[in-house]
Parts: C-alpha cells; structure tokens; sequence
C-alpha cells in the first residue's frame, strides 16, 4: 500500500503550518510530502505554484501583497526585517507609483549568507535594527526604511517627494535621515544628502515643494523666511512666503505638519499678529502641494489681486528708525 503524509489524512496542517499560504517546502517534507510531489503540484496547472526557491504558495492564483511578504521572510529566515518602499507602505506613507514591479527589500545579518531571489532584494548589514512589528511583520523603523529606499532612487524629483512625506507623514525628522544615511553605505546616497542639506535652512520642508509650486504664479513672492517688523520696530513675524510690494503672506504650516501642540499654538498666535496689522495671510496644508497644485496657485493669485486693492500694511522688513 502507497505510504502517504500526514497532510494527506490531515489537510488542515498545510493551514495550521503555513503563513497567510506560504510555506516553506523543508516544512512539507516534514509533514510527510515527498520533494517529487510537491514539484508535481507547483507545475504549470497544478494546484500550487513555487514563489522563492523553498517557498511555495499553496494555490496558484496570483499572490497578494502579504503573502509576497511573508514568503519573503520564509525565505530569508527569522532575522529579516522588511525595509525600503515595502514598510514605508505599511506606515502609511503615500509613495510615488513604482515604474517596475513591487519589490519587497529586506535587510539580514550581515554574517548570513543568501542571496536576493526573483521579487526578494537581499541586503546584509552589520546595522541590523531593533524591527517595528506591525500586524505581525518586523519592519525596519521608518527612518531606516526611507533612507534604504531613496538609497535605490535615481530621480531628485521622486527622492524629494519620498523624504517630505517621510517628514509629514512618517514623523522622520530631517536630522534623524542625514544621520541615518552617514552611518550607512554611502553608495546612492548622493541625491537625498543634497536635498537635506537645502532644506537645513528651511524651517518647514513642505517649503520646499512650496518653493518650486511658487515659480508658477505670475508674481512669484518677494521673499522667503523674511523677518517682519511694525512701525514701531515691534516683530511681526517671519512668513514662509512674503510679496512685500502688496503685503501678502503665505504660510505652509498646519498641526497636521507640527509634531508638537506648541508648535500649532505658536502659529494661531502668529496669525493674530497678521490679522491686527492688516496682513492677509494665505495658509496651506502640506498636502494641497501635491494634491491640488493649481487650486493653491488659484488663491494665491486671487489673494494677491485682493491685496492689491487695499492699502498695504505698515510693515517693514526691518525695525523701524
């Protein structure tokens, strides 16, 4: 009589032994499956199909996200953590389309030898860090995770776009990603430390997606970070955007950008200043930048026709006498 596995009088242990249906084939063999049948089964219209070498999908539709993901970590074993554009995604970034096919990038001990595999990027690194688990998966922590991405990024443009959002929505202090990129390779990480450097002066990084959206106005602002005074050398403020021949602000600043309250509390008390010295200001959530670019551009040049009418506040860029 035909010997079969335990699997074959017991299917639920494929289910009890697998994750999200990836499993690897030595945990098949364990079960009682021959390595012949399980091939048999991963052939083209058969009921599995090989994801990674070792790793097989039980069924042969194709797979989801979570399950490239988990067998990916079947693949590279308990040490791998997933970082780059994959965990990113997974602390809520909004990332730009990838051109090629998803990737899952994960980071190993730099002692363990494997290499990358079909959609597996392979990277062994002696900086190993402590994994963030999120629904069960060790992601590298955000700053590690954009800073392995925009490593593997040609385009200044989609490098920029990657490290605002990092800022805005990963709570990835600019600091904290020039120092992550100093303490790794310094293969590709040309791009991302010049635009860090620009925005060292900067004291918004949403400015400087505002900066370039600027160029488009037909009067673009007169000044940027300019300090205001009133008549009698008082300080009024300091807008991100300034055009001084009409006396228009513009400011790129929200609690959904502002780590701390205080800081959301310093702008409200920022805007009273304007509204008493007759300042108009125009204000901008980080997200309308890319969201609705020419709706901004829209009130900025209704906002600046209408100060063009009224007289201009009594405001310098310096004090007074």
């Amino acid at each position: 009589m035909k010997q079969r596995g335990r699997w074959a009088a017991h299917p639920e242990m494929l289910a009890q032994h697998s994750t999200h249906q990836a499993i690897r084939a030595m945990t098949l063999e364990s079960l009682g499956m021959n390595s012949r049948v399980i091939y048999r089964r991963c052939l083209p219209g058969g009921p599995w199909r090989r994801l990674l070498p070792g790793v097989i999908l039980l069924h042969n539709n194709d797979p989801t996200t979570d399950q490239l993901v988990h067998a990916a970590l079947l693949y590279a074993g308990e040490s791998a953590i997933v970082t780059g554009e994959e965990a990113c995604l997974r602390y809520g970034m909004r990332l730009p389309e990838p051109e090629s096919p998803r990737q899952i990038h994960l980071l190993v001990p730099h002692r363990q030898k494997l290499n990358s595999a079909e959609f597996v990027i392979i990277e062994r690194t002696r900086h190993l860090p402590a994994p963030w688990l999120r629904n069960g998966i060790p992601l590298a922590p955000p700053v590690r995770a954009t800073t392995d991405l925009v490593r593997r990024v040609r385009d200044p443009e989609i490098v920029s776009r990657i490290l605002i959002e990092a800022v805005q929505r990963g709570s990835c202090a600019p600091r904290a990603l020039a120092g992550e990129l100093d303490r790794g390779t310094k293969r590709g990480t040309a791009i991302p430390r010049r635009l860090l450097a620009e925005w060292s002066d900067i004291r918004s990084v949403a400015e400087a997606e505002a900066q370039k959206l600027a160029k488009n106005l037909p009067r673009p602002p007169t000044h940027q970070n300019a300090a205001l005074y009133d008549q009698e050398g008082h300080y009024a403020g300091r807008p991100d955007f300034w055009w001084d021949d009409v006396g228009l602000a513009w400011e790129i600043d929200s609690v959904e950008f502002h780590f701390r309250s205080a800081d959301y509390a310093r702008t409200l008390h920022r805007n009273t200043r304007y509204a008493a010295l007759g300042i108009t200001v125009v204000q901008t959530l980080p997200s309308r930048l890319r969201t609705e670019p020419k709706a901004v551009l829209n009130e900025l040049s209704d906002a600046y026709r209408a100060a063009e009418i009224r007289p201009r506040p009594p405001v310098s860029l310096r004090p007074a006498g």
